[in-house]
């Protein structure tokens, strides 16, 4: 996926406006397997309803006609979406005696299928109470249907934990996850 093009054949285009830079890199992508991000003249608010609804990581809003500049700008926004879902807790990862997150499963039918690995969002008290909550249910063997090849500290699958996300990838595992909390109402 292609969206922006500083330089072309040595020349650098930092100083033309971005629907200029565009136009080039259209060119000089097309016929090829590289996607190009085309631009959208809609209301902002209205297209990021439409890609968190789509599952979506989130939109990049840039002035049209704005030059690069490194750094931070009003001219360049990205704006990312929230996703929350209710996932099994499969097993936890130490790096040492250090804690190191949760793998996450998701059920489909009676299996359950990997669904990612969760670092962000603890902090001393979560950590704790998971440990003390997760020691007596340890396993052997991963509960998922189909073998990872991650090593962790596998558990019976029966606690569950509210996770926000970002997006989602292809193949069901969640990305830029954060445990918000284990939910005892199910």
């Amino acid at each position: 996926m292609a969206f922006d093009l500083l330089y072309l054949n040595g020349y650098g285009l930092r100083k033309l406006p971005l629907i200029e830079r565009k136009v080039h890199l259209k060119k000089i992508i097309n016929d090829t397997d590289i996607q190009f991000s085309d631009s959208f003249e809609v209301d902002g608010p209205e297209i990021y309803a439409h890609a968190c609804k789509v599952g979506l990581e989130g939109v990049v809003s840039k002035v049209r006609e704005s030059h690069y500049g490194s750094g931070r700008s009003r001219d360049w926004v990205k704006k990312t979406c929230a996703q929350r879902e209710t996932l099994t807790i499969a097993g936890f990862a130490l790096d040492g005696k250090d804690w190191d997150g949760i793998y996450l499963g998701r059920r489909k039918g009676k299996d359950l299928i990997y669904a990612g690995k969760v670092d962000h969002g603890f902090d001393k008290v979560s950590v704790a109470d998971l440990r003390k909550r997760l020691t007596p249910l340890i396993r052997k063997t991963q509960p998922y249907a189909k073998r990872i090849a991650h090593k962790g500290i596998w558990v019976e699958p029966e606690l569950v934990a509210e996770i926000e996300y970002r997006a989602m990838s292809a193949e069901g595992k969640v990305r830029h996850p954060f445990f918000k909390g284990l939910r005892e109402d199910l």
